[in-house]
This record gives C-alpha cells, structure tokens and sequence, in this order.
C-alpha cells in the first residue's frame, strides 16, 4: 500500500506558502477516482457532481427555487437533464466534476465548516489553499471550536450516503470536561439523555485509560446540532475540548493538527463498501 502522504493548512506567511508549496510538489500524484455521466442525469444528482454540496442538500436547493435549467426554475429533484442542457444556481452555470477527490484533514479550531463564511472567518476550505484545484465540501459538520477528523470531497453520492441517518455511521469523540464525571451521570448517558428533540442515546461513553476522569470517550451516531455538548450541560458539565478521533473507519493517525492528506485507494474502497445499498 503506498504511503500516505500529509500537507500542512494554508497560513498566511508568504515564506511558510513558499515552502508548503515545495513540499506538496514532491508528493505522488493522489488518487482520483471518475465517473462517468449518462445521457440523463437527476437533477439533484447532476447538482452535487458539480460539486457544491452533497445529493440531499441538492435536493434541498432544488426544492428551494434556487436552480435552472436552460433559464428555467425546476423545483423537481428527479428532473432529468439531458446532454446539451444548461443547469445553474444563483447565476452560475455548473458543470460535473466527475474526477473525484477525498480529502480527510484534521480540523483545527476556530475554523467553520462550510465553503464560506459570511463573517470573514477562516473555514476549513482556507486550509486547503491551491494544494486542490477541484471544488470540494466538507461532510457534515463540526462546529467552530470542535476539532478532529473532517472528510472533504466533491462526491456528493458518497457524501450523501455518509450523512444519511440508516448508515449508522460510526463517530468517536474525547470529550474534556470542566471537572470529573461520576460513574453514576456516566450511567446517565448510556441510558438516555433527554434533550429538546428526544431521548438522545449514544452507542457509548467510558472514561479513556490512563486519562483523567473529566476525559472521556463517547460514541454516537445521532446528527443533532451541538449534541455531545447539550447531552453533557444537561448533567452540569461544560465540555472545554471536544475533538473527533475516529470517522467511518478513519483516524487521525499520523495527521497533525490543522494538516490534510488524501485518502488512499484502499480508505476509498473502504467507504463506498461501507455505505453501499444505502
């Protein structure tokens, strides 16, 4: 298997892009997987080959108004677009990327998870620089002071099959909290933990070896916003340091803080059987 090869985030130092720069232009050439477009396309599935998001927020936008098809609104995600037709959104024509890309970075904080931001704060994208010349998303979402492993691609199926609820996507954190927790509030969480939209059920929490106990791992596959950090206030415990190590059979092994790489063929095949048939 070759060897995996890492680049460090973007920074803003003309000297250190310089060098970053040199290093990345010794790297193998990484691997690409491509697709091929039939005569007729779904309309949300020829949205997310263009690579702006994955197919369910495709689908979204569709819904939305928000995409054409020769100057026309279409609001039906199964449209077919056929060879010759022109889709756009908010004015831009989109064109398939059917090279495919994977990259896993491990996400700093005080970096956002989106393509862009409003506010002019950094995003995981910034990370990347022009070390990727295809445009790519994140999958799924970490929140801005969350670190960890973030999987970036412009394969919006693989993307959609990873968010969606039946794959059962495996997710580990190491949660720190503001102070030691009990074996009895521990017992809590593996039981349930009531929040606004329900009992919220992980698929497992214990404290790490060799750590202290305000240190503990927790696994969970539930998608709520900000869920590990509600679960845990809702026991009178501020999580300081939340940081996913381990994402549908990737881990942080090796990559650096704010560092990326590309998946090998190997992690490729690994995902799109892990998430075949959903």
């Amino acid at each position: 298997m070759a060897k995996k090869k890492f680049h460090r985030g973007q920074k803003n130092t003309a000297k250190r892009k310089k060098k970053q720069s040199r290093d990345f232009n010794k790297l193998n050439k990484p691997v690409i997987s491509t697709q091929v477009l039939s005569d007729k396309t779904r309309l949300n599935k020829y949205v997310a080959l263009s690579g702006i998001c994955s197919r369910r927020k495709a689908a979204e936008l569709v819904k939305e108004g928000k995409v054409k098809v020769n100057d026309q609104v279409i609001i039906n995600p199964g449209y077919e677009v056929l060879k010759g037709d022109v889709v756009s959104f908010n004015g831009k024509i989109l064109q398939p990327q059917l090279d495919k890309v994977y990259i896993l970075m491990n996400k700093p904080k005080n970096t956002i998870t989106t393509a862009s931001d409003e506010k002019g704060r950094r995003t995981v994208l910034d990370l990347l620089g022009d070390k990727v010349s295809q445009r790519i998303f994140p999958v799924g979402r970490l929140d801005r002071a969350t670190t960890g492993l973030l999987l970036l691609t412009n394969d919006g199926d693989l993307a959609y099959r990873l968010s969606h609820p039946s794959s059962q996507v495996r997710k580990i954190y190491h949660a720190t909290l503001d102070k030691p927790i009990t074996e009895s509030d521990l017992a809590k969480i593996k039981k349930g933990v009531r929040l606004e939209e329900g009992i919220a059920l992980v698929d497992g929490v214990s404290y790490i070896d060799e750590k202290p106990k305000n240190i503990v791992g927790i696994e969970i596959h539930i998608g709520w916003n900000r869920i590990i950090r509600r679960i845990f206030e809702q026991l009178n415990y501020e999580v300081v340091k939340l940081d996913r190590v381990y994402f549908a059979g990737l881990t942080k092994k090796d990559l650096k803080r704010g560092w990326f790489r590309h998946l090998n063929g190997q992690e490729i095949i690994m995902l799109k059987h892990f998430t075949k048939g959903n």
